[in-house]
């Protein structure tokens, strides 16, 4: 068994924006907890292999998925495909969600352009 905490997780700048802090990472998956301050924005991303879930544990916003537009809140989960041009603006609260990823998240499979 493998046991992390998010107290000891140090938080990093993943290449959209966003301030992670990753609690998992293997061959096959990972978790971590990305946080966005009122207002802020990731910039519009996509992965080319990378299948993401995102789970909202507090605060919310907006999350654009391949041009249709939804608010999210907490408790919401969202499925984001390989390939989905996706962004995620906060709303006044902030936001901050559980980010699962297979395979695991890495910078070369974020896309721009």
């Amino acid at each position: 068994m493998e046991l992390r905490s998010l107290t000891e997780a140090e938080p990093f700048m993943t290449k959209d924006g966003s301030t992670i802090r990753e609690l998992h990472h293997t061959e096959l998956q990972s978790l971590a907890e990305a946080t966005l301050e009122p207002g802020q924005g990731t910039q519009r991303h996509y992965h080319g292999v990378t299948e993401e879930i995102y789970l909202v544990t507090s605060g919310g916003g907006t999350l654009e998925v391949d041009g249709v537009s939804r608010e999210v809140a907490t408790g919401d989960a969202v499925l984001i495909p390989p390939g989905a041009w996706h962004e995620l603006v906060a709303g006044p609260a902030g936001a901050q969600l559980l980010c699962m990823c297979v395979p695991p998240y890495s910078h070369e499979d974020t896309h721009f352009s």
